[in-house]
């Protein structure tokens, strides 16, 4: 058994039915769909209710548009409740589509709605892991902190580790000049780790122009599994239980 831990099926320009068709297929049992705004948190939910049995859904708003906290907090707030996680929130530095002021308001705002829900809280980091990492240190979200697309080294996932957070690795892990990336998962502990595509991004080799899709979670599963030295089933098995433990999983 697979699981897609992040994957946007209301982005792809193919139907979800057929996305998870070919996902189980290869041995994708589930997925988890989240949102990054209001608007695509309540797409996430109804392709959630579509197919309750092999997708899950999360309610958040992504640092590109985190001005919009303020208008959207409410409704994504009553959301909450009924999602299996908050996110996808968090910093991003690189491309500072939102002031950082605004950005840092709605990632801890978010960070302080999971601790109250007590749910996992999916989050996007880029250029900002020191921020990132004061943050979930003052929120203390334990493993409830899930590093969605991790893609930094050794030193940041060993400080990221020792706050108790769960690693997501995603097509990166398998790019040619990926060896950072790489470097990093060897340092993430195999019981906090899960895989993930974020379809329809992040495609791997040798189809990287293709838009990504669930499917294509194992061929990170297979990265990992050559980065840790272990069998594909064992990889399989042990982000897919981490998995389970994070987001509950479809019958839960």
């Amino acid at each position: 058994m697979w699981v897609d831990t992040h994957c946007h099926l209301y982005m792809s320009s193919e139907e979800p039915a057929a996305l998870l068709d070919r996902a189980a297929q290869v041995g994708v049992d589930w997925v988890m769909c989240p949102g990054v705004d209001l608007e695509t948190s309540l797409q996430a939910a109804a392709v959630a209710n579509t197919h309750p049995d092999s997708v899950l859904w999360s309610v958040g708003l992504h640092p590109h548009n985190a001005e919009r906290w303020p208008e959207e907090a409410a409704r994504i707030e009553a959301l909450a409740v009924q999602a299996h996680a908050l996110g996808e929130c968090g910093l991003d530095f690189y491309r500072n589509l939102a002031p950082r002021e605004a950005q840092m308001t709605a990632f801890r705002e978010q960070l302080a709605l999971a601790r109250a829900l007590d749910k996992p809280v999916i989050i996007h980091t880029r250029d900002a892991f020191a921020d990132v990492y004061e943050m979930l240190g003052d929120a203390d979200l334990g493993s409830r902190a899930v590093l969605h697309c991790w893609t930094a080294g050794p030193k940041w996932t060993k400080r990221f580790r020792e706050l108790g957070a769960t690693f997501s690795f995603a097509g990166p892990l398998t790019y040619e000049k990926g060896e950072t990336v790489r470097f990093g998962a060897a340092e993430a502990p195999p019981e906090s780790t899960m895989i993930e595509t974020d379809t329809p991004y992040l495609t791997p080799p040798p189809n990287r122009a293709a838009a990504n899709e669930p499917a294509n979670v194992v061929r990170v599963g297979e990265v990992l599994a050559s980065v840790w030295g272990v069998s594909i089933e064992e990889v399989a098995a042990l982000t897919s239980a981490t998995a389970v433990r994070t987001f509950g999983g479809p019958s839960q």
